[in-house]
């Protein structure tokens, strides 16, 4: 029997997760609202922000590239592999203003008062003890800095108690605006219906854009 050199293995899978990679990120372009998004955040460059639940990278590259060379994003996960992959991607392309960040489920591991918005995408249904984590977000921000959620709400799910939705990675706008305004924030712009998740019809996005009151 013949086996296999596990480096080439490892090579052969780098390449394929690359390229498959590099594809989901273009069809994703297709339908995440991102110019929407960042108009709603009013990014700007030069801004110092947070990408926290990062993953791979496909929000922070975005991010990196419209800040340019005097901002600076802060890449935020609590996997080590994800952030790898992220840190290797930016090394290959040159991009020099992505700081990755190890973060835990209680904390991101930022540095007090040094962003301008922080972007939450897909990741904030994961968060447990939701309003003790948005509390403390705010030590991170800058006075009259803007937290950024982005969510989507599964039409199966509609009416569903908060855990229920969460534990389908999903979650109502109506329940993050409650917490938010009970952690201290205030609620300066939201959009319901900003396209749908990977096409999918049953998957509608909103976004919330909260201020420190």
């Amino acid at each position: 029997m013949k086996y296999l050199n596990p480096l080439i293995v490892l090579l052969v899978y780098n390449i394929s997760h690359a390229q498959y990679a590099q594809r989901d990120w273009e069809d994703r372009d297709q339908w995440m609202p991102l110019e929407a998004l960042f108009e709603m955040a009013k990014l700007q460059e030069g801004m110092d922000v947070a990408d926290i639940g990062c993953h791979e990278g496909y929000l922070s590259f975005h991010l990196a590239n419209l800040l340019g060379d005097q901002g600076t994003v802060y890449a935020v996960d609590v996997r080590a592999d994800r952030l790898k992959t992220l840190q290797q991607k930016a090394d290959k392309d040159g991009v020099d203003n992505i700081n990755t960040i190890l973060g835990t489920y209680s904390s991101p591991q930022l540095t007090e008062g040094v962003l301008d918005i922080i972007f939450i995408v897909d990741t904030y249904h994961e968060i447990g003890d939701y309003v003790i984590y948005l509390t403390n977000l705010k030590d991170y921000l800058k006075p009259g800095g803007r937290l950024v959620i982005l969510e989507k709400l599964k039409t199966e799910h509609v009416g569903k108690p908060r855990q229920q939705q969460a534990f389908g990675h999903t979650l109502a706008m109506e329940y993050v605006v409650a917490e938010l305004q009970e952690a201290g924030y205030k609620i300066v712009d939201r959009r319901h219906d900003m396209g749908h998740w990977e096409r999918n019809e049953e998957k509608i996005i909103w976004t919330v854009v909260a201020e420190v009151r």
